[in-house]
């Protein structure tokens, strides 16, 4: 079975997500599938058949976060001792190397990247890349629109 890194903040946002599917949203949809049924014909019953469906999606999700928890490897990068090397969960600086236009990501699991929150998955080109660079040293990206030279500027464990 395969493994996949996680961070600390990643795994805590799944079990959140995970407890308010179970005991807030599940009981909701249990109560309305209730109420619907109430309502008669279950053949042509538009509420019954959406909450259903709700239902459905619901539980699909519940037990996608209970796999991904299950075949987690929740990284702590704070217990790491910090050497100025680029690894899972560290936040990274970078200046590209022709316009000096600076960027910063945190390289996270699959499942926490979030491009609009500077969270880059650990697979893409970029963290690629980057991982096992240290500060000062000069990386080759291959883009969809070209190569791209950046520079690591800093890296911090966050």
């Amino acid at each position: 079975m395969t493994k996949y890194p996680m961070t600390v903040q990643g795994a805590k946002a799944l079990e959140d997500e995970h407890a308010h599917l179970t005991k807030v949203v599940r009981p909701k949809l249990s109560q309305d599938i209730g109420t619907a049924r109430e309502l008669g014909d279950l053949k042509e019953n538009a509420e019954y058949h959406a909450a259903r469906e709700q239902q459905g999606m619901v539980e699909a999700r519940i037990r996608d976060i209970e796999g991904r928890l299950q075949n987690a490897v929740i990284i702590d990068v704070t217990t790491i001792p910090h050497t100025g090397k680029v690894i899972f969960g560290t936040t990274v600086e970078i200046a590209n190397v022709e316009t000096d236009e600076s960027v910063t990501y945190h390289i996270v699991g699959e499942d926490e990247a979030d491009i609009k929150q500077g969270k880059i998955s650990v697979g893409s080109p970029i963290a690629r890349a980057l991982i096992a660079k240290d500060e000062g040293d000069v990386v080759t990206v291959k883009t969809p629109g070209g190569v791209i030279e950046y520079e690591i500027v800093a890296v911090r464990h966050i």
